[in-house]
């Protein structure tokens, strides 16, 4: 009799225990009495009533889940159906696609993820095939396979969450990412050597690019060092214009000074005029001393300059 009453006290506690919940770290718990929500407390030790009064639901709220959606290498593509992710593009091609969905629980809306969690993958699933059918039937077969990896994540993410909200499901689409995209097996060789021409075209293109960018650079460069020689002529000319006539202004007031005392002044400077136009012309080869024309007969001037050639 004493022991039927500790297996009657043993399984009380335990009964009651039902009632006690630990929440761990990273968690959100969902408290459902009767069927209502009454408590969505967070991590920590949660007492209630015991089951089935109330039913405790706990979420990992940093939990990132996933979904695969589409073609599946696996598959069987000998039935007569259309394998799954097989779509159909813009230009009336065929493409087998697979991408992935990311997705995590919204904190705010625990409640609704919740009530929905056995449809929810279903229904992530079913936006994003749409979403993809939609995006890879407004391209062409070429436009999907060039761009799709590069553009089909952020479309994904936007759209498919876009679809998802009228149904408050609770959730939140993180990110998305291609994990295959390429043409039916049957025409894989041909689109690989459309590819690979395409993929040529665009190195010539990038390398014309990077040539006609050093070309401008260069231009560029030597423009500049233009500009830099032209400013410094400029400069110079321009200062040695100012010396020649502070020199012209300096011997002229020095010239009406001095003439009143010494009238030959002026034949003085004709003179060294005269000096420094000699010297040039000899310098250039148009004149030339008579010394070098003295002979034993005396002067010997019959040597002329060549004549200017005909052009």
């Amino acid at each position: 009799m004493r022991y039927a009453a500790y297996l009657l006290i043993v399984a009380t506690l335990g009964y009651l225990l039902t009632g006690v919940t630990q929440v761990r770290p990273g968690e959100r718990a969902v408290v459902r009495r009767f069927g209502k929500i009454v408590d969505k407390p967070g991590p920590g030790l949660w007492v209630g009533l015991p089951y089935p009064f109330d039913r405790v639901d706990r979420v990992p709220i940093d939990l990132v889940r996933r979904v695969r959606i589409g073609y599946r290498p696996d598959a069987d593509e000998t039935e007569e159906t259309t394998p799954p992710g097989q779509i159909l593009t813009g230009d009336q091609n065929l493409v087998n696609a697979q991408v992935l969905l990311d997705y995590a629980v919204r904190d705010e809306a625990i409640e609704d993820y919740v009530v929905n969690a056995d449809r929810v993958e279903g229904m992530i699933a079913r936006a994003g095939e749409a979403v993809l059918a939609q995006w890879v039937a407004g391209h062409t077969v070429d436009e999907v396979l060039l761009r799709g990896k590069v553009e089909l994540p952020a479309y994904l993410t936007q759209h498919a969450q876009a679809y998802l909200e009228p149904h408050h499901l609770g959730v939140v689409i993180q990110g998305a990412s291609v994990a295959h995209l390429l043409p039916p097996t049957e025409v894989k060789r041909e689109f690989d050597a459309v590819t690979s021409a395409q993929t040529q075209i665009r190195t010539l293109e990038n390398v014309a690019r990077q040539d006609a960018a050093t070309r401008l650079r260069q231009a560029d460069a030597e423009r500049y060092q233009l500009e830099r020689q032209t400013a410094a002529y400029v400069h110079e000319q321009i200062s040695q214009a100012k010396a020649e006539a502070e020199t012209f202004t300096r011997r002229l007031k020095q010239y009406l000074h001095l003439r009143q005392t010494n009238p030959n002044f002026l034949a003085t400077i004709w003179w060294e005029e005269m000096g420094k136009l000699f010297t040039q012309m000899k310098a250039n080869g148009r004149i030339d001393l008579l010394d070098n024309h003295l002979g034993g007969d005396g002067l010997d001037i019959t040597i002329a300059p060549a004549l200017p050639k005909k052009k």
